[in-house]
């Protein structure tokens, strides 16, 4: 079996209202590049990445001379063969690497007849528990969603989010407004939600000193972990020393140099892993393996995934053993995706492994097209820009207090 060919597709998601961050916004819809693989018997396998646009699509593309011929069932050649490890140019192709990866997977168990998560040592766990992911956001004036500032807009979305698809723990994401505001906010989530689990992430943006505050302030709350309040190994490890919450990251050990660093020093006592920031499912796996021989906490990240990505998450789940938290993901702000039969569902605040060979969903072309075009339409965005918050770069002592809704 033989690759022929590669294929790239920029495509633009709705989202059910746009979702706020420390600093900017995914204005109203998720950009994917969608990335198949055709094989030389006819099979095609398909992989995701953040972003797109005529670069990312060229960048995949280019990839083509490289591993036309390239047998997918090759996984660590693939691996050699597109970041080489030993190579300067190592982190700059891992989100590449990530998605052919996912595709090759996927054509690797549809020829097979086994699931990806078979690839990397079966199944643990054949349904994977996921938090709601609570955000600021701004109105849709189309469906009239949105538009949530405040502790008690806050409180009655994680209500409608629980109701919708039976989550059991709740991360907010935080850093948008001054800490105080954050604490107000989460500690009336947690109140409202007796029971539950809860972790907050504000996107690294506060001061070791402002993150401290805010642990003691929220530390009577069954907390799951404090995501990334501020920047650095050596941030989060004076963090860690000075609080009585378990920290969390998923910025500042990406890489297995990092996780050494991490593991050595003590640094963040649970590592979120992402199928592509990591480099691909395979990596991430790799450093779950390494979190458990060292004991430290391992769960899923979600950096904005359409079903593609969403499967290779599931996978990661199912097979990671010291898999202790619920999951992450944006999925549940789509309002569609690009998967034949459309979204996967949520039950109980779970979504079960997909059952069929490979990553176990298809594209629909259809579904691919409508979404290419909307993408055509709409552009790309911004991310690193909120015109309500110009200067979130170097927040000055008076916008601490600033208004939450932004006036």
């Amino acid at each position: 079996m033989k690759i022929v060919d590669i294929k790239a597709t920029t495509v633009a998601v709705p989202l059910e209202a746009p979702l706020r961050h420390a600093s900017g916004a995914h204005w109203g819809r998720f950009v994917r590049t969608i990335v198949e693989v055709v094989t030389d018997e006819g099979i095609s396998g398909w992989g995701e990445l953040g972003g797109g646009g005529e670069s990312a699509e060229a960048a995949v593309k280019g990839l083509l001379p490289y591993l036309k011929g390239h047998d997918p069932l090759q996984l660590e050649q693939l691996r050699w063969k597109i970041m080489n490890p030993v190579a300067s140019l190592y982190n700059s192709r891992m989100q590449l690497h990530a998605a052919l990866e996912m595709a090759c997977m996927d054509v690797a168990g549809k020829a097979l007849g086994v699931r990806a998560c078979d690839l990397i040592g079966g199944a643990l766990r054949e349904s994977i528990p996921f938090a709601s992911y609570l955000f600021y956001r701004y109105g849709n004036e189309k469906n009239g969603f949105g538009d949530e500032f405040s502790a008690e807009a806050l409180v009655k979305e994680a209500k409608r989010q629980k109701q919708l698809h039976g989550f059991k723990s709740h991360k907010l994401k935080g850093g948008v407004f001054a800490p105080e505001h954050d604490v107000e906010v989460f500690s009336a989530i947690a109140e409202a939600l007796p029971g539950d689990r809860f972790r907050l992430d504000p996107n690294s943006v506060w001061s070791v000193e402002d993150s401290i505050w805010v642990a003691k302030e929220i530390e009577h709350i069954r907390n799951d972990y404090f995501e990334d309040p501020c920047f650095g190994l050596e941030g989060m490890r004076r963090l860690r020393d000075r609080i009585s919450i378990p920290t969390a990251t998923n910025t500042v050990v990406v890489n297995f140099e990092q996780l050494a660093s991490c593991i050595k020093h003590d640094a963040v006592d649970v590592i979120l892993l992402d199928t592509t920031f990591w480099g691909g499912l395979r990596q991430a796996y790799k450093a779950g393996q390494v979190l458990e021989t060292f004991q430290f906490g391992a769960s899923v990240h979600s950096s904005g995934e359409l079903g593609i990505q969403l499967a290779s998450m599931l996978h990661l789940g199912a097979a990671l053993p010291n898999m202790s938290f619920a999951a992450d993901a944006h999925y549940h702000h789509l309002l569609d995706d690009i998967i034949v039969g459309g979204k996967l569902k949520y039950v109980d605040g779970e979504i079960a492994l997909p059952k069929a060979p490979g990553l176990g969903v298809e594209v629909d072309r259809e579904k691919l097209a409508q979404y290419a075009a909307y993408y055509r339409e709409v552009g790309g965005y911004t991310y690193d820009r909120d015109p309500q918050r110009p200067d979130w770069y170097s927040i000055q002592p008076e916008m601490r207090y600033a208004d939450p809704a932004g006036r």
